[in-house]
């Protein structure tokens, strides 16, 4: 399926969501990482704050400020992300195309300080393929950590796809994360 077909039909299915199923089904997303051995050595976190019924976040944030560790959240500047840390909920502000983001007084990190990333996405394949917007923030910003054990896509069961035709600027996630499954794709 192309990927403009893709992107349509999962956001209608995302969409479609009850505000309860996206609660649970998102609870059940966060605590299959919050149970990781990946969530439990990772000091640094960079998340994303939810929309459009992407997977919530907020379960893991809470867990991880309050177990001491490092959160950042993206940024958009200048067609790419920067990432900048956040120290409680109230840092973060409405930002770019309506996103929560942290508040300019937050100190900007380095990707390459990032244990882990959650990624957001449209659609996923079992290799690791996402589709996210449209726009390749991700992609653009997170290139040079592919392959490295960082890249972690939180979606829904049904966003789980077979195969998504592959662009050579398309970064692969090392793992998979819905409320049915961990899928690794590159070994941690």
């Amino acid at each position: 399926m192309p990927k403009k077909s893709l992107r349509l039909e999962m956001l209608q299915r995302r969409s479609a969501l009850s505000p309860r199923e996206w609660t649970l089904l998102s609870r059940l997303v966060q605590q299959r990482f919050l149970a990781s051995e990946l969530f439990l050595s990772s000091g640094v976190l960079a998340l994303y704050a939810p929309v459009r019924h992407e997977v919530d976040t907020a379960e893991v944030m809470g867990e991880a400020l309050a177990a001491g560790k490092k959160i950042l959240f993206p940024v958009v500047a200048a067609g790419e992300l920067l990432f900048r840390e956040i120290t409680n909920r109230s840092d973060l502000v409405t930002g770019a195309f309506g996103i929560a983001e942290p508040g300019p007084g937050c100190p900007q990190r380095l990707p390459e300080e990032v244990d882990c990333f959650i990624v957001p996405g449209v659609a996923f394949d079992k290799s690791g393929r996402r589709i996210g917007y449209g726009k390749g923030y991700y992609d653009r910003t997170l290139h040079a950590l592919e392959g490295m054990g960082r890249l972690v896509g939180f979606g829904f069961d049904f966003q789980l796809v077979e195969e998504i035709a592959g662009e050579p600027h398309d970064v692969a996630l090392d793992l998979i994360i819905t409320e049915g499954q961990i899928l690794p794709v590159r070994s941690l």
